[in-house]
């Protein structure tokens, strides 16, 4: 995530006090757990997965303070100088070619940004470098999960070995890619899918995009937005659609007059 952003998450003040990430954390979690809404499942446990993620970091000092300087905590690996948070997720290739994980957030994706990382490589002899290197990496819009950033000779430098990030994609939110295309669930009251509604959503880009919402909306009813999906990295300028695939909530209960008056003018619209 970028610089700043899991302070936001937690709505906490950069120089927030352990006491409060903790008051912060414990009434965010309270709030997106994933059991107190069902209908938006998926959306809450993305949520509470970025809240526990920003916790995790912040709480503790060592992580805080890396998140801190680099503006990002991408990794967890035993190849790198654990103050780094770069974490577990190595996989060595004949001891030669050394993989580990990337992981970005949907925005980093969607707009491009630049990390850096400090690694601690080994020289010719196989012994770790005394002196930390700082490897730049250029994420380009539209990179999907899988891609691979190769730093020849960055890997296990003994064997003469390539040090290879693969990016990952965390979970968001509100937003789920699907391809080139961006996928929004959105759960609309009974009357909105039969009279019609207003959208409103934030963009990746940050970006206020108002849809409106014409048709009778059945369930698993897709709208699709043509370019607003995630940006085409082989074809700049271009993005793939914004699909927003919507459920219908209906009302728990209705009196005997509302299901009458309701019949009649359904059986109007009928005739």
């Amino acid at each position: 995530m970028g610089g700043g952003e899991y302070y936001k998450i937690l709505m906490v003040n950069h120089d927030a006090t352990d006491e409060e990430l903790k008051k912060a954390y414990k009434g965010l979690a309270m709030r997106w757990h994933p059991d107190k809404n069902p209908l938006k499942k998926e959306e809450f446990e993305a949520k509470f997965k970025q809240v526990s993620e920003a916790y995790d970091v912040l709480i503790d000092p060592k992580k805080r303070k890396i998140y801190d300087l680099y503006g990002h905590y991408p990794l967890n690996s035993q190849r790198f100088n654990k103050d780094n948070g770069v974490g577990n997720n190595i996989k060595e290739n004949k001891e030669r070619v050394v993989e580990n994980t990337l992981a970005c957030t949907l925005e980093e994706l969607y707009n491009g940004c630049r990390m850096k990382l400090r690694v601690t490589g080994t020289d010719e002899f196989g012994k770790l470098k005394s002196v930390d290197e700082v490897l730049r990496i250029d994420i380009k819009p539209g990179w999907k999960k899988g891609t691979k950033i190769t730093f020849p000779g960055k890997g296990n430098q003994e064997l003469g070995g390539d040090l290879i990030f693969v990016v990952d994609e965390r979970p968001h939110a509100v937003f789920k890619r699907d391809g080139n295309d961006l996928v929004v669930i959105h759960e609309i009251l009974l009357r909105d899918a039969l009279t019609g509604t207003t959208l409103n959503l934030t963009t990746l880009d940050g970006r206020d995009l108002t849809i409106q919402v014409t048709d009778i909306v059945k369930p698993g009813y897709e709208l699709v937005v043509p370019n607003e999906g995630m940006p085409i990295t082989k074809e700049p300028g271009k993005k793939g659609n914004l699909r927003i695939k919507f459920g219908v909530v209906f009302p728990p209960n209705l009196t005997t007059q509302q299901k009458y008056d309701l019949r009649r003018i359904l059986i109007d619209a009928d005739s």
